[in-house]
Parts: C-alpha cells; sequence; structure tokens
C-alpha cells in the first residue's frame, strides 16, 4: 500500500524510468477495509481439504504452533501429574530464561540493524559477511530442537551450498553478469539471484509433493481401497504395545477427523469468495483486470500448499517470497499502462492467501496437539480474520495520518515500500531485466528439487532418511545462513541428549524448546512498547577488524 503512494513514488524519482504519476493511489480508509475484506478469507479456504495430509500424514512439525499447544498444555493436565508437573516446571524455567536473555540482548542492540548478539561474528569476520555466525537466538535454537533432524541439517547444506559457494561465485562476476554497484535489494544484481533461486526450489519441491498427493489420491479413489497403502507419508504400525504415547495420539487423531470440514464447503466457499474478489479487485484496482484476478485464484492454492509445507518443515513463512512471484508475473503481464498498480494489488492478493493459509495450517496443528476441534478453529480463525479487516486498517490509517511515514527523515522510514515499487518497475520490463544466467539457474535448482524428492520417494527408507528436504534447503537461499547455525545447534543438543538419556529427550526436549520460542517471543510486547515510546537501546555492541589488521 505504501509502495502506491504519492510520497513514495516523489522518493523514486519523477524522471526514473517506468515510474510513472498515473501509477499512484494513497491510502484510503474505505478501500484498503474492502480490499481486505475480499482477499483475506481466500487463505483459510484454499487448504482446508489438506489439513489431514499436513498434520496427519506428513506429520509437519510446525514448530510454533507445537511450541504453544505445549504451552497450552502445560496449564490443563489431568493425568500423568507428576511427568507434567515437571514438564511445566521445565517449560517455566526456559521460558523465563529466554525472556531475560532477550531483555539483556536488547541493551547491546543499539540503534539500527548492524549493533548486538544479533550481529556477534561468532565464527570470524570473514563468515559473518556471508552470513555465517550464531546469533544466540533462543527462538531458532527450539526450532532446531523441535524440528527433526534432517530438516536442521538440510537447512544447514542449504546454508552451505548457496552462502558458502553459490553467492560467493556469482558475486565474483560483479560488473559481467550484473552491474556491480547496485545496492542490496535491487533485482538486478545479486538479490535477483537470491529471490529466484530460492523460489525455483520451494516452487520444485511443493509442485511435486502437491501433484503427488493428487495422482495418489486419485489412483485410490478408483481402487476404491479402504487403506492408502501408497501414500508416501507416515505408516501406522499397529502391534500389542499399547504404550500411553499412542494411545494419546490415537485420541488425538480421533478428536481432529472427528469434527470435518466438508470438501463440498471448502470448495464452495473458495469458489463463492473468488468470484466476489474477481468483481470487486478491478474496482479498486483498475489495471489488475478482472481476468488476471481469476488467474491468481486458479494458482494461489498451490502456492499456499508449497508455503504451508514450507512453514511446516522450518518455521518460516514466506509469504513475502510468493508475494513477489505475483509482483513480478502481474506486472510483467499489464506492462507499462498500469503494470506498478497491478503488480502491488497482485503480491498483496498473492501475501494475503499463501499467509493465512500457513497460519491456519499451524493453528490446526496447534489444534491437534490441544485436542481442540478443528471446527471450532475455523469458525474462530474466520471471525478473529473478519475483525482484522476491520482493526488493521484502521491501525494502518491512524499511523498513516498521524505520523509522516516513509519519509527518510521519519522514524518511520518504511524502507520496503521503495523496494517494492522498484520492483514492480522492474516487472514491467519483464525477465529480460533479470542478471545474466538467473534463469539458467533457476531450472537447474527447480529440477534438482524434483530429481532430490523423486530419489526420496523410489529408494529404501534406509537411504531416503539421509537425503536432505529441497523445501528446507531452500530457505537460507534467500534469508541467510546465520538460523542456519542456531537450528543446527538445536539439533546437535537434541542429538547427544538422545545419546545420553533418550528417556529424559523424550519427555523435556518439547517443553524445552516450547520455553525458549515463547520466552523469546513474549520478549517482542515490552520491546514493542519501548519502541513506541521511542526508547532506543544504550549500547551499540558492533565488532570490527582490529587497527592492525
Amino acid at each position: 500500500m505504501l509502495s502506491m503512494d504519492e510520497k513514495t513514488y516523489k522518493l523514486i524519482g519523477e524522471d526514473y524510468p517506468g515510474n510513472r504519476a498515473e501509477d499512484v493511489k494513497n491510502p484510503g480508509l474505505l478501500w484498503m477495509m474492502g480490499f481486505t475484506f475480499v482477499v483475506s478469507f481466500l487463505g483459510l479456504f484454499s487448504l482446508v481439504p489438506l489439513r489431514k495430509v499436513m498434520v496427519l500424514d506428513y506429520k509437519l512439525t510446525y514448530p510454533s504452533g507445537t511450541a504453544t499447544a505445549m504451552l497450552i498444555n502445560s496449564f490443563h493436565t489431568s493425568s500423568g501429574a507428576e511427568l507434567a508437573r515437571k514438564q511445566v516446571s521445565c517449560l517455566g524455567k526456559y521460558l523465563s530464561i529466554s525472556f531475560f536473555w532477550s531483555c539483556f540482548k536488547w541493551f547491546f542492540s543499539g540503534v539500527g540493524g548492524s549493533c548486538g548478539f544479533d550481529n556477534f561474528p561468532s565464527l570470524g569476520l570473514a563468515l559473518y559477511k556471508n552470513t555465517f555466525y550464531f546469533d544466540f537466538s533462543p527462538t531458532y535454537i527450539g526450532c532446531g530442537l523441535i524440528c527433526p533432524h534432517i530438516v536442521n541439517c538440510s537447512v544447514l547444506l542449504g546454508a552451505i551450498i548457496s552462502w558458502g559457494f553459490l553467492w560467493p561465485f556469482v558475486s565474483r562476476h560483479a560488473g559481467d553478469w550484473y552491474p556491480a554497484d547496485l545496492g542490496a535489494n535491487d533485482f538486478k544484481g545479486l538479490y535477483g539471484y537470491k529471490v529466484f533461486v530460492a523460489i525455483s526450489l520451494i516452487l520444485g519441491d511443493g509442485l511435486y509433493n502437491l501433484i503427488k498427493i493428487i495422482a495418489i489420491t486419485f489412483k485410490e479413489t478408483c481402487k476404491i481401497s479402504t487403506r492408502q497403502k501408497d501414500l508416501p507419508i507416515f505408516k501406522e504400525v499397529l502391534d500389542s504395545d499399547t504404550s500411553k504415547r499412542l494411545l494419546e495420539e490415537k485420541k488425538r487423531d480421533e478428536v481432529f477427523l472427528k469434527d470435518r470440514i466438508p470438501f463440498w464447503f471448502a470448495a464452495s466457499g473458495y469458489v463463492g469468495l473468488a468470484a466476489i474478489s474477481t468483481a470487486t479487485i478491478p474496482i479498486i484496482f483498475p489495471p489488475l483486470k478482472w481476468y488476471l484476478v481469476l488467474c491468481s485464484y486458479i494458482i494461489a492454492p498451490a502456492l499456499a500448499f508449497c508455503n504451508s509445507y514450507g512453514t511446516g518443515l522450518t518455521d518460516w513463512n514466506l509469504a513475502s517470497t510468493y508475494g513477489k512471484i505475483g509482483l513480478f508475473i502481474f506486472a510483467s503481464l499489464v506492462g507499462s499502462n498500469g503494470g506498478v498498480i497491478a503488480g502491488l494489488a497482485a503480491c498483496g492478493v498473492m501475501m494475503s492467501i499463501v499467509s493465512t493459509a500457513a497460519d491456519l495450517m499451524q493453528d490446526f496443528k496447534t489444534g491437534y496437539l490441544t485436542l481442540s476441534s478443528a471446527r471450532s478453529m475455523f469458525v474462530s480463525q474466520l471471525v478473529g480474520t473478519a475483525m482484522g479487516c476491520v482493526i488493521a486498517p484502521l491501525t494502518f490509517w491512524l499511523y498513516w495520518s498521524a505520523f509522516d511515514i516513509g519519509s527518510p527523515d521519519s522514524p518511520y522510514k518504511a524502507p520496503y515500500a521503495i523496494i517494492y515499487r522498484e520492483m514492480a518497475i522492474l516487472g514491467i520490463q519483464g525477465f529480460s531485466e533479470l542478471p545474466k544466467h538467473c534463469l539458467e539457474l533457476c531450472l537447474f535448482f527447480f529440477a534438482v528439487a524434483v530429481a532430490v524428492n523423486f530419489l526420496r520417494d523410489v529408494t529404501p527408507k534406509r537411504v531416503s532418511q539421509f537425503i536432505p528436504i529441497p523445501m528446507a534447503m531452500s530457505v537460507p537461499f534467500y534469508i541467510g545462513a546465520y538460523f542456519a547455525i542456531d537450528m543446527f545447534v538445536g539439533t546437535v543438543i537434541l542429538f547427544v541428549w538422545e545419546r545420553l538419556n533418550r528417556k529424559e529427550a523424550e519427555d523435556y526436549s518439547g517443553a524445552v524448546a516450547s520455553g525458549l520460542i515463547c520466552g523469546d517471543g513474549i520478549w517482542t510486547i515490552p520491546s514493542a512498547i519501548l519502541s513506541i515510546f521511542r526508547i532506543n537501546p544504550p549500547i551499540c555492541m558492533y565488532f570490527g577488524p582490529s587497527s592492525g589488521s
């Protein structure tokens, strides 16, 4: 929305190629509310039919959802009182440690983005420049404790391939493959490689799994099979072992599947909302024609699946990455006559759908672990989304009216407003403006993602369990290697713990991880309050080479 306004248009420059005065739409309370109402509900309906596949069959972890469930369950337990008491105590201890550690880190974080423990060159300054450093994040250490070892190792492998080899190799060709004097967020430079190669891996993995699910479901339906024997998913082994853990899992499965949300309801809801949105959005954004809106809603469920699958594996919601896909493609299709507004509007549509779909699936995971009704959670999401469609535009409008949002001299600089508008301008010029060999690299990594998934399916389990997951590998390509280090530290801690005392690790690792994640998350509240009152950290801890180096 800020990328569309007049201030951002003037900041980029009225004489900037492709930056037209006609491609300006200032924020307005009524049209913002209308836009959020017609796009925000579609993501909720897009993946409801696949909730069993994502939560039960693939058993995706959704680390933040799992941590939330652990915290909720700690307040409501009626069995295993002694173990539950110890788990609650463990969770509370690590929540407190995480909260106070985050508070301690704040004092050294200074003003700007280069101070404090979050930018600690723990592996040396040379590796720090390539984002290889341990940033002391309790959240990502907790994610490493929750996520399977293969996910954490895949993330680290992706970081090594991208930031250890690929991006330094591409950077050495600056001045040949792309202009050497471009900014860090310019699509015509290294940033373009990062975004589109990461998207290629994500789409290769996500689309492969989506097509696989559709094909096998169709095959099983045709066979009228009572057992889904061929699904590439978790297979429950039924034996005489009636341990408490298996009984609890069986109970969770029954509760989760008891309140069914009919496929016809989800499908008709999505189609009906898409029809309303297809008719409404061109009224709000005339350059984005109805047939383009319709096309976005046809491809959106596939992208929503890819994002939800990736979020379940790594806890990273890459909605902004999928938004860039819509921005670039639709700006290119519309062209110079309104392509900027059309691309930015399509970006908002895509981000809304894929983000809400991933959030809903994460909440379904929380509901599954807390024995909550899936139908009640879905209804609650609908109510919450409706409230958000009113509250969010109102809050944004108050800030936009009261403060100088987007000005370089304002506390609220909104740097991404300029970046996204420049992306849209680049999109008008098409894929030909991407840096040299970018498309070839994208096709290569898309093929690699498909091939690796195929290998995981055709090789025996004793082999496939060591083959990395392309979706997990893709995240550090775009984000950086630092969080991969944190998650790997978490997985090493869990690995050693399991070797020393497997029973203790099984009982308490979830509580430790949940405490670390929740404590760090809770600190964001006082941190936000301090920011609102413009209270800055008193110290900037910064590292650089010594004077003799």
